[in-house]
């Protein structure tokens, strides 16, 4: 029987590289439509005729359903099936990239993206999940999260450079376009490679109400400091607060809060939501300055992101090492520390700056940290993940991660449109993001437990 076992699971271990390479293509296609969206939003504007603040929601729409959802994602990955799941997302992820492509006005094109967001809350944390399961040796799961990581962290970098060559030589539609044909060859090829899962009988009732507020909440936060309504504030809090009441009382909640009574994902995934902000508001910064006080165009300021692009998949490509030599935990900190070195250059940007000289620097130091930091903490974010959890703790991993991001990103605008103007705004904005990152630093040296420190997570 054993042998029998064994023979039977060598064919799935032998497509597990193409898994891999097709789960990662699709969070490719997810992280992409991050930052697709920047360099065309004044060509979306013009055509649409829309002021700044609403083209705002273009961007922060996507990112803000996915992570308010990601977690029903995780919980529904677990009860309905990891590959039925990411089928069900890609589909989803692949229709609302049409209609955000053949959008006729504005309020259609946001609701594109926030179905769109809503496809990556399916898809996302199924694809986490299935790398999990499919690498179960922690040495493995590390190079596979790695390879899984670099292509995704990849298509944020790639979005701003097509953006830049669509917007300016097609027109910006096809920033949306170009997921159409590779989502549908996802559809057509991964039940080739990947099992079936089965059939699940659904014995728990879906926590709906608690995935209405965490995508509410911080809806509402976000409008709030954008548009500095404080009463919009107050209405996210409350909301938020209403979801960790459901949380504790509904029999059948999104994540159990004894979940977040292990350590170890506690920490990794507290960290995480100021990792993100932090790099959400860099990233975002950075392109406005090329273009506003450097003076490139949108076609350049998406090349000068190949540097950024190639110290990002360097970092990860040495991460999975860095993680067996010192652990889980001193390689999130070299991340938080290389991230700090770079908003520390950037908080002295100058108010006539050069590239080479006043961005290029900081750029590096933030890319690296965002490869060895996010990695790092995905990792310890699934520490001692079994059948049972895994897509629930890919759901909070991917979560925070992004609402950190969006959330950092408001707060960017808070700072940059709220206080001071111009460069001033910029490095006011990087420090701000600094002090985030020491105090993340702080708490993982602080907080975080022994098991942080091991090399490599325990196996499910």
């Amino acid at each position: 029987m054993n042998a029998l076992s064994k023979a039977a699971a060598r064919p799935l271990a032998d497509r597990r590289t193409a898994a891999l390479a097709l789960l990662s293509l699709l969070q490719f296609l997810i992280a992409l439509d991050v930052t697709v969206v920047h360099v065309a939003l004044p060509s979306i504007g013009a055509q649409f005729d829309a002021p700044t603040g609403s083209l705002s929601w273009v961007v922060t729409g996507y990112t803000l359903v996915g992570g308010g959802l990601l977690l029903l994602g995780g919980r529904v990955t677990d009860l309905l099936g990891r590959r039925r799941m990411f089928l069900c997302g890609a589909a989803l992820f692949a229709v609302a990239s049409l209609a955000a492509g053949l959008a006729p006005d504005l309020p259609v094109l946001i609701g594109a993206r926030f179905a769109q967001g809503a496809g990556e809350a399916l898809a996302s944390p199924a694809a986490m999940s299935l790398i999990a399961l499919l690498y179960p040796d922690p040495a493995e799961r590390a190079k596979a999260l790695g390879v899984w990581g670099a292509i995704s962290s990849g298509g944020l970098v790639a979005g701003v450079l097509l953006s830049g060559v669509l917007t300016e030589l097609l027109h910006w539609r096809w920033i949306f376009g170009i997921n159409v044909p590779l989502a549908i060859a996802v559809l057509l090829i991964t039940p080739r490679l990947l099992p079936s899962d089965g059939p699940r009988v659904r014995t728990e009732r879906l926590d709906l109400p608690g995935a209405a507020l965490l995508t509410a909440g911080p809806l509402s936060l976000v409008y709030g400091v954008v548009e500095s309504a404080p009463a919009a504030v107050v209405a996210g809090v409350l909301l938020l607060a209403g979801f960790v009441v459901v949380e504790a009382r509904t029999r059948h909640p999104l994540v159990p809060l004894a979940f977040f009574t292990h350590r170890v994902r506690a920490v990794a995934n507290a960290v995480t939501v100021l990792l993100s902000a932090a790099l959400s508001t860099a990233f975002f910064l950075l392109t406005l300055y090329l273009q506003d006080v450097v003076g490139f165009g949108p076609l350049q300021a998406g090349l000068a992101f190949l540097p950024f692009c190639a110290a990002l998949f360097l970092a990860i490509a040495i991460t999975p090492r860095l993680i067996t030599a010192i652990g889980l935990k001193h390689t999130a900190l070299v991340g938080l520390v290389c991230t700090a070195g770079g908003l520390a250059w950037l908080a002295r940007l100058p108010d006539q700056g050069a590239y080479a000289a006043d961005v290029l620097p900081g750029m590096v130091g933030v890319a690296a940290g965002m490869g060895v930091g996010l990695l790092a903490l995905q990792n310890a974010a699934l520490h001692g993940v079994t059948e049972d959890d895994a897509g629930a703790a890919s759901g909070v991993q991917r979560s925070v991660d992004q609402l950190g991001g969006a959330l950092g990103l408001a707060v960017l605008v808070g700072a940059v449109a709220g206080g001071t103007a111009g460069v001033d705004g910029f490095r006011t904005a990087f420090l701000y993001a600094l002090v985030g990152i020491a105090a993340a630093a702080v708490a993982l040296l602080l907080a975080a437990p022994n098991e942080t420190s091991s090399k490599g997570s325990s196996s499910p």
